[in-house]
């Protein structure tokens, strides 16, 4: 691969993290909300689905990276 599509690659590939980790964060913690709005809640549920959606976020990171690897070795 030459020096400019590696580089657009990486570029990819970290558009896309940044990417998954906001969807997912802002996800679960949205999710949260609104069903802290529907229960009547503190917002417990608030701070748990944006952990949820944290480890979701992370999990997901790791799968596209190691993908990414893979692509890259063969």
């Amino acid at each position: 691969m030459s020096g400019l599509g590696r580089v657009g690659a990486f570029f990819a590939l970290f558009s896309q993290v940044g990417i998954i980790l906001l969807v997912t964060n802002l996800g679960g913690a949205l999710l949260g909300y609104w069903a802290d709005e529907q229960l009547g809640m503190v917002p417990i549920l608030t701070l748990a689905g944006f952990f949820v959606g944290l480890a979701a976020g992370w999990v997901a990171v790791f799968r596209l990276i190691r993908r990414f690897l893979a692509g890259a070795e063969g």
